[in-house]
């Protein structure tokens, strides 16, 4: 079956095409058929990159105003007889959607209906920013392949098996039955993906493995994975709470945004964009929200950058540490994301002084782990420590074929 993957944003489409199927699952034997992202949507400027497995990326630049623009180019380039990987449209089975939120309605994946659209877009105000580009995305996507299932796959699905005493906050109870106020939870996905593939290393039954996986990029989360199923993370309501990311604060006593706003005459626009865009590691340095500029600021005797990268180490740590607590023991740390799987040195910075849990890395293993799978641990260890990047449109197609084909979920 070929899964047409999409992830649309605002002004942005990324997608992928898989051909897997239920054997191919069982087997590890998916096959990545192309790959691109179509940005600037609603310019006259469009960028379109697209590369064909095996093949080079070719870039075209184009007027593409909307979204069902962008998924017509998609499918041009998929066919070009120049460089395309199918025939003709028809050749795609099913396509699956990145859905952000889906609040409590929604446990797992779900075939797209009426009703499931209807649900949805219930949980906008849960998330204003993602869920209408992602809603538009399926829109254009079923108007233009409208005899194919679509499929729908929420981030936040992976972390409803979390317990209340994990997913509650310290606030009045009517605020969560009234408002829906609690921990929900992102980056489900690439957890969900990298635990997977961890106990596929360690070769551990998934009843017997405990997992802290720690999703690291521009946004970053930590996971408390026990039995396959999330059962803490740290990104909460918003993806504001948790580690220090890239432009986001992290966790913070709630107390400073109102002395914030009276002491510098802030509106709650203008306090709201100061937590997310210009903060973390940005806020902090004063250089950069990529941590590669803040490693080579740093290396040039930049103080501020280094602050920001011992914070975030810190921060993460702390959080290894406690979720390691919340699962009563640890089977292994799994580093994701273009910070866990590019940054040797944030690995080993992050999990110094963790050696009484049974942490160690060998430093050899750790430095040539860039980009690609591989466990760093140091020889006789206790705890592994694991590198694995992340795939979460493989997920997406999975749960697109399992739901296709009436499949177990899991």
């Amino acid at each position: 079956m070929k899964v047409l993957v999409l992830n649309c944003g605002s002004s942005s489409v990324k997608y992928q095409l898989i051909e897997t199927s239920i054997e191919a699952i069982e087997k590890s034997a998916d096959r990545t058929l192309a790959r691109g992202t179509v940005e600037r949507i609603g310019t006259g400027s469009a960028v379109h990159t697209f590369q064909a497995a095996g093949r080079e990326k070719v870039t075209d630049s184009s007027e593409i105003l909307e979204h069902r623009e962008a998924l017509s180019d998609i499918l041009r380039v998929l066919t070009h007889g120049e460089f395309g990987v199918i025939a003709d449209p028809s050749e795609v089975d099913a396509v699956g959607h990145r859905m952000v939120h889906g609040g409590e309605r929604f446990t797992a994946s779900v075939i797209a209906t009426p009703e499931a659209i209807r649900a949805v877009q219930d949980c906008i105000p849960l998330a204003p920013l993602h869920n209408p580009p992602n809603l538009r995305g399926y829109e254009a996507a079923k108007r233009i392949l409208p005899d194919v299932p679509h499929a729908l796959v929420f981030d936040t699905a992976y972390h409803q098996t979390m317990p209340p005493v994990a997913y509650l906050y310290g606030l009045p109870y009517v605020l969560y039955t009234r408002h829906g106020i609690r921990r929900y939870g992102f980056h489900g996905m690439s957890h969900r993906f990298v635990g997977w593939r961890s106990r596929v290393l360690l070769g551990r039954p998934r009843e017997e493995t405990r997992l802290v996986t720690c999703h690291l990029g521009n946004g970053a989360s930590v996971c408390a994975i026990a039995h396959g199923r999330s059962v803490d993370t740290s990104l909460g309501f918003t993806p504001l709470e948790g580690l220090i990311m890239g432009t986001r604060c992290g966790d913070l006593d709630p107390g400073v945004i109102f002395h914030v706003m009276h002491a510098e005459e802030l509106s709650e626009h203008q306090v709201t964009t100061m937590l997310n865009k210009h903060s973390g590691l940005v806020g902090i340095s004063g250089v950069s929200n990529d941590m590669r500029e803040l490693l080579e600021a740093e290396a040039k005797g930049h103080e501020r950058a280094k602050l920001a990268i011992d914070m975030f180490c810190y921060r993460l740590r702390k959080y290894i540490a406690a979720f390691a607590g919340a699962l009563g023991g640890l089977d292994a740390v799994v580093f994701t994301g273009g910070i866990g799987e590019n940054a040797p040195e944030i690995r080993q910075r992050s999990l110094e002084g963790l050696e009484f849990m049974g942490l160690r890395l060998d430093p050899e293993r750790n430095a040539a782990a860039v980009d690609r799978e591989a466990d760093i641990s140091a020889d006789g260890v206790t705890v592994r420590t694991l590198v694995i990047p992340t795939n979460e449109e493989l997920i997406i197609a999975r749960d697109t074929v399992r739901l296709v084909e009436g499949a177990e979920q899991y």
